[in-house]
């Protein structure tokens, strides 16, 4: 059955033999081949994604022919098709190639001269015949016509996707996603794409569903939408919605009566996925997991708060005298009354802005239950949160994955309630950025004699995935909560400290620049393109020049949003430009061009290599042939194959959400009122607080008054704050 050809207007079709393969991702059928193609005297060079491919194989491919700076002419493909070879000569190519095992260019030439062009016929409907071949005895036999059922397998499996009009590159990842039983699994139900693989979604979804003929008002497609509103939510943070905000956002998705949608929902409500609950008196629909791990929360937070520790006594006004001879000051009264909680009391929450002493806390607090031989371990929800946590305690801190040794193969922690951790108090940092799921393992994991540190600036932006969980901690009063507000004289001088607690209030920061060199600078611009040049001038030249700092190194631009002429994908590619020309040596991924010298940021967590989400490094070489790179992070030198490269982004500018966690020498903010829909209050007042030594707020004043005015601390759809309540009473 021929595979369909998807063409688009403008667009040239070449067909050909295969010569050879000159490259073929596995991962993504990324491909470079060089084809005989028909009508053309030489070779031509085809780049494109097709499924596994030969030399002597037949391909018909879409796309158009462009000029490489570096390769020279070559045919971009869009769509590449694959045929078994006609010809002898591309037959015994094609068998000789190592597509199937068992075969290669000998046994190649040995059954092309025994069959001719029925060997495929042969191999299909009579392999005994094989053993006529010389040398092909039952055990190779067998190699081959296994491995030429799952080639066979394979292609059919492609033409079925194709022909519902599936891309090659999405077709790649569907096979490996389901293997062999990818027919069946779409046929019975298409929408499991859009929960199984990233990249498809609920649309992507529907679009193949409506191939296969499956009806708008079929309770398989409205169940997966009701989940999609409700998946789609989670990325805005909640947990759940109220139920007309879901019905309404469903039927607005679906396109179809409302009746058909409540039936799902009552459906879903029944199997258990789904599940009604009442948060602050508004009915609402909760994803099942996401409540059972606020439920969980707060039964682990009960049980921890309720046992005894095992502690020897600590006689606390001599151990707040010893820690200030150590440390070489006095303690504030909020900072030695924090301490005090933190010795005394199981489990404590310590929240507090920027200069108001939370690392003279830590540090203090860790001192004192050392010296008792008491066992301290120490956590953050990122590695840059972890590794900052270890310079200011000169105690090695982990981040929660790893402390609670994260398994990638399974998705599943090692450490919980069966096999604990083994200490006798737990810090854990920047909690603001801690997610529900997340939070839950941790709490699983810890003892019941262990005491627990929860220590974070609840006025930052909240979690990237779902729910609250440092606000609802603090605004249950469950627990006892220092909040620390007095900022301390060696930090009162920084502007940037001043105007952080000045936004905190929804106060206007102060914006006139100061006559002698200060740390935080306005820039005030009209327009997203005056903006943009400003920030390239300060980046490239005019703050390196006054203030002597790494133009990439050491300064980092933020601005709310990825998207637009102001955002990051935008700021990326215009300061790569100016501060890292493209040199000769460059390779293409997702988009990107990536060359050494290149500032680039993981944007997912690697067990193996040690690197996690929002982890910065500068790129030190291309490795051999252009088949990956190696970045240097903080002076260690990670590898990336070409295929690992899409979780590497450039990172000149990146967004505040992703700068969560991370302190930087320099920081250039970006806020003008084309981020409108981004502009909050917390984003303001965490990108502030991400620079060290100077901030440049280059904006509008109007974009800073949008952003104070719109205060939400408590904005998520969660229900914990409610399920700790329930356990004062």
């Amino acid at each position: 059955m021929p595979e369909l050809m998807q063409r688009t207007p403008g667009e040239e079709m070449i067909s050909g033999l295969v010569g050879n393969v000159v490259f073929h991702s596995e991962e993504d059928g990324y491909t470079v081949l060089r084809l005989n193609a028909r009508g053309h005297s030489k070779l031509v060079t085809v780049v494109g994604t097709c499924q596994a491919v030969s030399s002597g194989e037949w391909i018909d491919a879409s796309g158009k022919f462009v000029k490489d700076a570096n390769y020279g002419m070559q045919f971009r493909a869009n769509y590449i098709t694959v045929s078994e070879p006609k010809s002898l000569d591309g037959i015994e190519k094609y068998l000789g190639s190592g597509m199937i095992p068992g075969i290669g260019e000998a046994y190649a030439k040995r059954l092309v001269k025994h069959f001719g062009e029925k060997v495929f016929e042969v191999i299909d409907n009579e392999p005994q015949r094989l053993l006529e071949v010389e040398g092909i005895g039952e055990s190779r036999l067998k190699q081959i016509t296994e491995s030429w059922k799952e080639q066979k397998k394979i292609r059919e499996i492609m033409v079925y996707l194709h022909q519902h009009g599936i891309g090659t590159a999405k077709a790649i990842r569907i096979y490996k996603t389901y293997g062999a039983n990818a027919i069946q699994i779409l046929d019975e139900n298409p929408y499991r794409l859009a929960r199984d693989m990233h990249g498809i979604g609920f649309l992507g979804a529907d679009k193949i569903a409506q191939n296969l003929g499956i009806e708008n008002t079929a309770m398989i497609r409205v169940g997966a939408g009701i989940a999609h509103v409700l998946t789609e939510a989670t990325k805005d943070g909640h947990c759940g919605l109220p139920e007309q905000e879901m019905l309404d956002a469903a039927s607005k998705l679906l396109e179809i009566p409302m009746e058909f949608i409540r039936e799902a929902l009552e459906r879903e409500i029944r199997s258990e996925s789904l599940v009604n609950v009442s948060v602050d008196g508004t009915t609402c629909v909760f994803l099942s997991n996401l409540l059972h791990a606020e439920r969980s929360i707060a039964y682990h937070i009960r049980r921890i708060n309720a046992t005894p520790k095992r502690w020897p006594s600590i006689d606390i006004e001599k151990a707040i005298d010893w820690v200030e001879e150590k440390i070489g000051f006095r303690l504030s009264h909020s900072q030695a009354d924090a301490v005090i909680q933190a010795i005394c009391q199981k489990v404590v929450v310590i929240t507090g802005g920027p200069g108001v002493g939370k690392t003279t806390i830590v540090d203090s607090i860790v001192r004192i239950v050392t010296a008792k031989k008491l066992d301290v371990l120490l956590c953050a929800p990122t590695g840059r949160a972890a590794k900052r946590m270890s310079e200011t305690t000169g105690k090695e801190a982990k981040t929660i994955h790893r402390l609670l040794e994260f398994d990638p193969k399974n998705g599943l922690f090692v450490r919980n309630e069966d096999h604990p951790l083994k200490c006798d108090l737990l810090i854990v940092d920047e909690c603001s950025m801690i997610d529900t799921p997340l939070m839950r393992n941790l709490l699983k994991a810890i003892p019941d004699r262990c005491g627990l540190l929860i220590i974070g600036d609840i006025d930052q932006l909240p979690s990237v995935g779902p729910g609250q969980v440092l606000a609802d901690i603090i605004r249950s009063e469950y627990l006892r909560v220092c909040q620390l507000t007095e900022v301390f004289r060696q930090t009162a001088e920084s502007r940037i400290i001043t105007n952080a607690h000045r936004i905190n209030a929804g106060n206007m920061p102060e914006l006139k620049n100061p006559e002698s060199d200060g740390d935080f600078y306005f820039i005030p611009v009209d327009t997203p393109i005056q903006a943009v040049d400003r920030v390239i001038a300060l980046a490239s030249r005019r703050i390196p020049q006054k203030f002597g700092f790494d133009p990439i190194r050491e300064i980092q631009v933020l601005c709310p949003m990825n998207n637009g002429p102001a955002g990051t994908r935008a700021l990326n590619a215009d300061l790569k430009s100016v501060l890292n020309p493209s040199s000769g040596e460059k390779i293409e991924r997702s988009g990107w061009t990536y060359s050494p010298g290149d500032k680039v940021m993981q944007v997912a967590n690697d067990y193996d290599k040690d690197i996690f989400n929002g982890d910065i490094g500068i790129i030190e070489s291309l490795k051999d042939q252009g088949n990956g790179l190696i970045v240097n992070f903080d002076g260690r030198l990670v590898q990336y194959e070409q295929k690992e490269l899409d979780v590497l982004v450039p990172a000149y500018a990146t967004t505040i959400h992703k700068s969560q966690g991370s302190e930087y020498p320099a920081v250039i903010l970006l806020l003008l009122k084309q981020h409108f829909m981004m502009l909050r209050r917390n984003l303001l007042y965490t990108g502030v607080t991400r620079g060290k030594q100077l901030v440049v707020l280059v904006g509008q004043k109007q974009a800073i008054e949008i952003a104070l005015g719109n205060s939400s601390r408590f904005s998520r759809w969660s229900k914990l704050n409610e399920l700790l309540q329930q356990q004062n009473h």
